[in-house]
């Protein structure tokens, strides 16, 4: 009985060390995901339309503005969830629901940084800011 609860004890330590590695698989799948949402739409905000014939002098495209919806597809689920977002004109203005803590602020600086954004330091009036339209 004694060799099958050390067998057993085996096995849980195993089943226990694979799930940390998981975890930090899933961890690194969700970083990864941010960061191509984030190429992806960054790309479509610089798709620039086929010219047409014209006279006029060329000016140059206009590009589409971000909206709400694009800023949100940036982050993955669970840093959404922890952030509001608000479109305020020239910029999209992102503020925490809640505590963040130093990881999630980080990961969500990052991706923020990548889309041309920044943090704005305000005391309780702190919030990440996104232009709509980049140049």
């Amino acid at each position: 009985m004694s060799e099958n609860k050390e067998y057993l004890e085996k096995l849980a330590e195993k089943v226990e060390e694979l799930l940390i590695v998981l975890n930090n698989i899933a961890e690194d799948l969700r970083i990864v995901a941010a960061s191509l949402k984030s190429i992806a739409v960054a790309q479509l905000g610089q798709q620039k339309p086929a010219p047409t014939p014209t006279t006029a002098p060329e000016q140059p495209p206009a590009e589409k503005p971000l909206g709400v919806e694009d800023v949100k597809m940036m982050f993955p689920e669970d840093l959404e969830g922890l952030l509001n977002f608000e479109d305020k004109g020239e910029y999209i203005k992102i503020t925490p629901r809640q505590y963040l803590g130093a990881e999630n602020f980080a990961k969500i600086a990052q991706i923020v940084r990548g889309a041309g954004g920044d943090y704005i330091s305000a005391g309780k009036d702190s919030h990440f800011r996104i232009p709509k339209i980049r140049y």
